[in-house]
């Protein structure tokens, strides 16, 4: 797939998910950059524009923000803005995180208590 230059018209959150908006813009970012939809050093929306875009409070695109970059998927560059991180780059995503985040964020989107999400991790990983 070739990259596009808006990722805005690419990234759709549902207000009657039961996942919550910044996970679904987390997960979109995500996705598309997985899937080569947004190039190694796009810049993306500031948060403001797209939570307008979106329809969101910018305090929710800037958590789902702060989640990329905790994942390594975006790095924030102060006011020059927010960019897809060079995955074959020093500092890249981690995917072994990245997974990690997205059972984390499953197992909060069910309601289990993140004791209970590590003990089913830990026997998943041991009946190996």
């Amino acid at each position: 797939m070739s990259p596009v230059t808006d990722p805005v018209t690419l990234i759709d959150v549902d207000p009657s998910s039961s996942v919550a908006p910044y996970e679904q813009v987390r997960a979109s970012v995500t996705s598309l950059v997985r899937d080569g939809r947004l190039a190694p050093h796009t810049r993306l929306p500031a948060v403001r524009r797209l939570a307008v875009d979106l329809g969101l409070a910018a305090n929710t695109v800037a958590r789902a923000y702060r989640e990329l970059e905790a994942a390594g998927v975006v790095e924030t560059r102060g006011r020059l803005g927010t960019f897809v991180v060079d995955p074959s780059s020093e500092g890249g995503r981690d995917e072994a995180r990245e997974a990690a985040r997205e059972y984390a964020a499953r197992m909060r989107a069910l309601g289990v208590s993140a004791e209970r999400a590590v003990d089913l991790a830990r026997a998943a990983l041991a009946d190996g």
